[in-house]
């Protein structure tokens, strides 16, 4: 047989690749990809708290006060079980040393219909966390699409879809000017209009600031999400309120929420009048203990990854 009738060079039983990624979601990779906020929750990436809790210095670990590790885990434990009572399948990082942030993994990776974004981490403290959730990407089958690198930093609570073809990306505190041009340039790629904002000083995430809950509702925190994206949700025909009682939105981070569905959520307990204002707005809240993870600076969406929801587009 000549070279020219091998598969190898192109013979007769060579077999060209011509199905795109996203057609070999479910074969070649496992089921992944989001393009909206608010679609159905289909599988999420958690890290189970463990000892990395029990700092000494709180304020250096970038914590509001040291965790009780013990209690944090059972609330955390808690959390998966509401996920996996809504029919959500549950996955977990595991470290081989865990860092004292890595249980909020949102921060680390953004996916997207085409492969998950994996962050670079702004703080020294949480420099290497994106390296164990790029490891667990890549053993559940998920692609890796972009790995921020170069002096670019971006956290993933610093990106939201609008819209199938629109992102809402956020530079400020966490995410950087080159961080963002990266993302960018790959959620272009994939036909995904960017829309960028500037975080306020004094804002962590843009994900603390905004939540979307429907397609047509959006809720944020007044005097801190900023004005133009306040416009660009209008202009697509959101309805945006805004939380009612400050000090639970800054304390009982009562817009730390994830979106189960459209108008269900999962909320930190310990937030009445949010809770209330939400139920006004039609939307179904399961509230969870998170007091004891919140003293880690963060609580439900921070510590939720999201790596499918129904797509609007396949």
């Amino acid at each position: 047989m000549s070279d020219a009738e091998r598969a190898a060079y192109g013979g007769p039983g060579w077999s060209a690749r011509s199905r795109s990624l996203r057609e070999e979601v479910g074969t070649v990779w496992s089921r992944f990809g989001l393009d909206t906020e608010w679609a159905e929750l289909n599988a999420v990436l958690l890290h189970r708290p463990g000892p990395e809790l029990e700092v000494e210095d709180a304020d250096a670990s970038l914590m509001v006060s040291r965790p009780d590790a013990g209690r944090a885990r059972a609330q955390h434990d808690a959390l998966a079980g509401v996920y996996r009572a809504a029919g959500v399948h549950v996955r977990y990082v595991d470290p081989d040393e865990a860092l004292p942030n890595q249980l909020f993994v949102a921060d680390t990776m953004v996916m997207t219909p085409d492969g998950a974004i994996v962050g670079r981490p702004a703080s020294t403290v949480r420099a290497g966390e994106e390296r164990w959730v790029a490891k667990r990407l890549a053993a559940l089958g998920i692609p890796i699409v972009r790995t921020v690198s170069g002096t670019g930093t971006f956290e993933g609570a610093d990106a939201m879809w609008l819209d199938p073809e629109t992102v809402l990306l956020a530079t400020g505190l966490r995410t950087n000017g080159e961080g963002a041009l990266q993302v960018a340039a790959i959620l272009r790629e994939q036909d995904v209009d960017v829309m960028p904002v500037v975080l306020p000083p004094g804002t962590m995430h843009l994900m603390g600031v905004l939540r979307i809950l429907d397609r047509d509702l959006a809720v944020g925190w007044a005097g801190r999400l900023p004005e133009a994206a306040v416009k660009a949700l209008t202009e697509r025909g959101f309805e945006v309120r805004f939380v009612p009682d400050e000090l639970e939105a800054r304390e009982g981070h009562a817009l730390n929420v994830v979106v189960l569905g459209p108008r269900r959520i999962v909320m930190p307990a310990g937030n009445p009048v949010t809770q209330a204002f939400y139920e006004e707005l039609g939307v179904a809240c399961t509230a969870v203990a998170m007091d004891e993870l919140t003293r880690a600076a963060g609580a439900i969406g921070c510590a939720t990854a999201v790596l499918e929801r129904e797509l609007a587009r396949r």
